[in-house]
């Protein structure tokens, strides 16, 4: 009889991102993509991105692109990057979204890598990829929204967006595809070396967007209208473009209006109920409110990522707006989200303890194993005290990378993070540190993320960052370099008495910087290997106080 039911089940539809546009553009046909354009907004529903969809995908074909080939995308957070993010993986081609703030060494290297044969550019982005056209080996045609001087371009074939959706007529007929098939593939960062590629496949990507959907993430449904600052360039912008239409959630983008004012002025107009950003993004919309009145009543939750959230940012949030923002982990490689920081359900809303529980890094989503592994490869227990490298797996962990070999990111099967911390006994596991970041000294370890967030934590600090930096007795110690508040005006000595009590004595730094900002990659992470370089070149002027 088992036998017989199992038989019966259809196992083998295929989980493609085709059906993900097949069931938001019919059951969530009337939900809208809402694009900002600085002082109003413009929108679209569901049912007319897919129409638009089907026009893109028409016009690609004709233009030669097949089955596997590579289409890429340079552009910022809009309508028309929505209708690629289903056109191409739809029609059997891989999208490739580019990260528009690489430096052009660094795209031309990514293009060819990828061997892109289309690239779809904003017009108002042409003069950030003209100086990497020359280098571009493989494409063959762009395809220009909007205005711009398409004569950086050189004498490849350009055409216009609008121009090549006019020509066509809605009703693509959608191939059938291999849910194992690639669908979309991004690169990392490249902090270290090249950025490396990631492919995603259908079936990871639609399980991954279900895996965001639930009540343990975001809980996202028809009645949300979801912001997303995260760049669709970085990650699928976190899952979210593919996680809106499979829940029916209407999406707000922001275009090229990415400052705090523009932002807080669209979610006030369009009542967003869902936000996303990196911690970067969250410091500024709160500092720009201590300035102007903001409103985000609208707000049921915010999400970050990208790296740790300072305890007082939350707390701000908390206070001033009654927006809990929770935290989440992920990276390019886990396509991203692995975990978000939702407290028990024994913890009362709001409370002290319960922010504490928000500063985790995440407690696991369905759907991905993790483990912690000591330097010797030996499993540690789950305790929230044994301290090892975090390695996860799962149906949306990449196994490899593209075109690049790297074994030693690979453990039987598990991804190494190279991420540093803890798992408790209910699967809340805390980052302390990246493996490069880490700081030894003595023997013993010191987090930066820990400082960093402390020290984030006073009233005279709108930015702290901590690095490693040699030392004769100790072999590392920390060096904090310090961004002060407008007026403030607070000297090493103060802020080493601020973090006395906070932590271990020896954990305290005795070294010390103030710099004007802290250097970023270009998604918002703080960049310490150009901190490291700045150190090395002695260009920061260190001080420092008495151990």
């Amino acid at each position: 009889m088992l036998q017989l039911i199992t038989s019966t089940m259809q196992d083998d539809f295929p989980l493609t991102i085709t059906s993900i546009l097949r069931h938001g553009s019919t059951v969530y046909g009337q939900s809208e993509c809402v694009t900002w354009q600085g002082d109003k907004a413009r929108h679209s529903t569901y049912a007319e991105v897919a129409q638009n969809a089907e026009r893109l995908a028409a016009a690609l074909t004709k233009l030669g692109i097949g089955a596997g080939e590579r289409v890429g995308t340079f552009c910022w957070n809009h309508q028309e990057h929505l209708e690629a993010y289903y056109a191409v993986p739809c029609m059997g081609a891989v999208l490739h979204t580019l990260n528009i703030r690489l430096p052009a060494r660094q795209v031309a290297h990514i293009v060819n890598h990828a061997e892109d044969k289309v690239v779809i550019v904003d017009g108002n982005l042409l003069p950030a990829l003209a100086p990497a056209v020359a280098e571009l080996t493989t494409v063959q045609a762009y395809i220009v929204i909007g205005d711009g001087d398409v004569s950086v371009l050189g004498d490849a074939t350009v055409l216009r967006y609008d121009d090549l959706l006019a020509a066509e007529e809605p009703g693509f007929v959608w191939p059938e595809l291999d849910e194992r098939s690639a669908a979309s593939m991004c690169y990392t960062s490249g902090t270290t070396g090249d950025p490396k590629g990631v492919v995603y496949s259908h079936r990871s990507t639609f399980l991954h967007a279900l895996g965001t959907l639930g009540l343990s993430a975001t809980g996202a449904s028809e009645s949300d209208r979801i912001l997303t600052f995260v760049p669709m360039f970085h990650v699928n912008a976190w899952g979210i473009p593919f996680g809106a239409l499979l829940s029916g959630a209407s999406l707000h983008l922001p275009g090229p209006f990415m400052t705090p004012g523009p932002i807080t002025d669209f979610i006030a107009a369009e009542r967003s109920t869902l936000a996303s950003a990196v911690p970067t993004i969250w410091a500024g919309i709160l500092q720009y409110g201590e300035q102007s009145p903001i409103d985000l009543s609208s707000l049921r939750m915010g999400t970050s990522g990208g790296a740790a959230i300072p305890q007082a940012l939350l707390e701000a949030f908390q206070t001033k707006y009654d927006l809990r923002i929770v935290q989440g982990w992920g990276m390019t490689e886990t396509s991203p989200v692995g975990g978000i920081a939702h407290p028990p359900a024994d913890v009362e809303l709001g409370s002290f303890e319960e922010i504490g529980w928000r500063m985790k890094s995440g407690r696991i989503l369905a759907g991905v194993q993790m483990r912690i592994v000591s330097d010797d490869g030996t499993e540690l227990p789950w305790d929230g005290a044994a301290v090892g490298e975090i390695e996860v797996r799962g149906p949306w962990i990449t196994g490899s990378y593209y075109r690049a070999p790297t074994p030693e990111k690979f453990d039987d099967g598990w991804l190494r993070t190279g991420d540093i911390g803890t798992i408790d006994e209910r699967g809340f596991f805390q980052i302390t540190d990246r493996s490069k970041d880490v700081i030894k000294s003595g023997g013993e370890w010191i987090s930066s993320v820990e400082l960093e967030n402390l020290l984030a934590g006073s009233p005279d600090v709108l930015e702290a960052a901590v690095i490693a930096i040699p030392d004769d007795r100790w072999t590392e110690r920390p060096l904090a370099c310090i961004v002060r508040k407008p007026g403030a005006g607070a000297e090493a000595a103060d802020l080493a008495k601020f973090l006395v009590g906070l932590v271990a004595a020896w954990q305290v730094p005795e070294n010390w910087t103030f710099v004007d900002e802290v250097p970023k990659t270009t998604v918002g992470k703080f960049d310490k290997k150009v901190l490291r370089a700045r150190y090395q070149s002695g260009e920061l002027k260190v001080e420092r106080t008495k151990p």
